[in-house]
């Protein structure tokens, strides 16, 4: 399987997927399901929860497939 790397962004936030490391735990779906539907593409939707869900959640993917870029202001 080839690894693809995608990023979505909104603001100064940035979640970078990595097809590669994505263990497919349902952890981001399940806990986010406004922002993370793999139904639909592009799966992640940046417009679906504020910035600070979207980080919290990005944070509990145990695979490491879901990683963030924040700018500094």
């Amino acid at each position: 399987m080839d690894s693809v790397v995608k990023h979505y962004t909104r603001g100064d936030v940035t979640v970078i997927w990595k097809s590669a490391l994505c263990q497919h735990s349902t952890i981001c779906w399940k806990g986010l399901g406004e922002v993370f539907n793999p139904k639909i593409s592009p799966w992640i939707n940046m417009d679906g929860a504020e910035a600070e869900r979207i980080i919290e959640q990005v944070k509990k993917c145990p695979s490491g497939a879901l990683s963030l870029e924040i700018k500094e202001q």
